[in-house]
């Protein structure tokens, strides 16, 4: 992700915003959901739409993340 994309993101979640790189969307998304898995953070019905449409087209790409102390 470029610096200019990430600062056109702002403070936005997927259901706003997703990166216009399609190459960059599955690392992206995979990162944004272990951060949310790792902090136990909540997830809106929007946010969590989006982010499954767009793993839809991710094929194989992992969440890996550990549980915050």
């Amino acid at each position: 992700m470029t610096a200019r994309s990430n600062c056109s993101k702002g403070d936005q979640d997927p259901a706003q915003w997703l990166p216009p790189s399609a190459d960059a969307l599955c690392r992206w998304g995979a990162e944004w959901t272990a951060k949310k898995l790792r902090w136990g953070l909540a997830v809106d019905e929007a946010e969590r739409d989006r982010l499954l449409d767009a793993a839809a087209c991710c094929g194989g790409t992992d969440v890996e993340f550990a549980p915050a102390p």
